[in-house]
């Protein structure tokens, strides 16, 4: 339930001395999180989050944002195992937190507080492992909008430092199911289950993709296009594309990512301007897939195979693409498909051409994270060698580090 709240000083103070936020003396302030059995009758596992937020206008968890932290209100946490329904975690000055390390570090002030759980579940994996950890439900692993998580409505808490207090927050809401993306003329949605991720993974993995089709798809049944990979972090759906004009009565915001005032309506105007060009007559005609593979680790799974993860990489390009290729009418060859991102997914686009050289064409990439992780490497640069790998050294001793094999057709 969204909360929005302007109270006065006043009222937040005796909301604070009243009720729960008064509950019992404490010597330091401390917070004891339940839930009721009208949540789960099972006990549960999971991370708890607590927010304490000095916005008094709406839920600290709606403005956790990344690119904002100056914004953020403070953030605890602490790990759950079998918690019963009635029972209470407490979470206290042990716990760590950010910006603030430690609850007892918050000044006093009024805030909004609020708890959330983001569950887990157990997996047993084909190697043996067996691991506790939070599903994706279709949220693209974020813990304040994940079907299924409890939270807590959103109270007000005077602070007083000078004398602290136990305060009861019960996670007495679940957030709702995501709704499937409907399609539209242009744009199309994919969901499969993956073999190979499910047999890694000991239960059943789906990924997808939001598909972008050209002008005319429908009407030239016959028709077969190009396939354009873009990578990157998980999709809401097909990113930069709007087919009505911009909103004239949208307010404009400002970009604290990008220090620019009115972003938004360059977004739309963007998105707008592109659709235009998609549909002009001579503009080519090809797909474009934005693909959907949040996992219990992240938003995306960078789109290689690897040990944590799992079959990745071959998931993708050997189960979905080809049943992309089906279903939208791909040509299915690899001269005909290129990859393409910017940050993370540059670094995709270049890791799927390297370990798929025979797949695509081509691989545009922008920003690209570093191929090279370790830390204590300055600077690296690619050295070609005979034969099959080609490692990159340390600048100043020379030293290889072998980090792709490749055939030497993709540098």
């Amino acid at each position: 339930m969204r909360v929005l709240l302007q109270l006065s000083a006043s009222l937040l103070t005796a909301a604070a001395l009243s009720g729960s936020a008064a509950a019992a003396p404490a010597t330091r302030l401390e917070f004891a999180i339940s839930y009721p059995a009208s949540q789960s009758a099972e006990p549960l596992d999971g991370r708890i989050i607590l927010l304490i937020s000095r916005d008094l206008t709406r839920e600290p968890r709606t403005h956790v944002e990344p690119n904002e932290p100056l914004a953020s209100p403070y953030l605890f946490g602490l790990n759950v195992e079998a918690l019963a329904p009635g029972s209470e975690a407490l979470l206290n000055d042990d716990a760590f937190g950010w910006p603030a390390a430690h609850l007892s570090a918050i000044p006093s002030g009024d805030y909004l507080v609020q708890a959330v759980l983001n569950r887990y579940e157990t997996y047993h994996l084909a190697d043996g492992r067996t691991l506790k950890l939070p599903p994706d439900k279709g949220e693209g692993q974020q813990w304040a909008h994940k079907p299924g998580n409890l939270y807590s409505t959103p109270m007000a808490l005077h602070v007083d430092t000078a004398h602290p207090a136990k305060v009861a927050l019960l996670l007495d809401q679940q957030i709702a199911p995501i709704a499937p993306k409907p399609d539209s003329e242009f744009i199309r949605h994919i969901r499969i289950r993956s073999e190979l991720l499910s047999q890694f993974w000991g239960r059943d993995v789906f990924i997808g993709a939001h598909i972008l089709v050209p002008k005319g798809f429908d009407t030239h049944p016959q028709a077969h296009y190009p396939l354009m990979v873009f990578h990157g972090h998980y999709p809401d759906d097909i990113s930069g594309f709007r087919t009505t004009p911009p909103d004239p009565d949208l307010k404009p915001d400002y970009s604290e990512r990008f220090h620019l005032a009115g972003y938004n309506r360059i977004q739309q105007q963007e998105a707008y301007a592109f659709y235009q060009k998609w549909i002009a007559a001579d503009f080519p005609r090809f797909l474009v897939i934005e693909i959907e593979h949040a996992n219990p680790y992240y938003d995306d799974s960078y789109a290689v195979n690897s040990a944590n993860l799992g079959p990745y990489g071959d998931a993708i390009n050997k189960e979905l693409i080809p049943q992309i290729e089906r279903r939208f009418r791909g040509i299915g060859a690899g001269w005909a498909r290129f990859t393409y991102g910017g940050s993370t997914g540059g670094w995709e686009a270049l890791a799927t051409q390297v370990f798929y050289p025979d797949m695509y064409n081509g691989a545009f990439a922008a920003c690209p994270d570093r191929r090279e992780r370790r830390q204590r490497f300055r600077e690296a640069r690619v050295v070609r060698q005979p034969g099959l790998v080609h490692p990159l050294f340390r600048e100043a001793a020379q030293q290889p580090v072998r980090v792709w094999r490749c055939r030497p057709r993709c540098w």
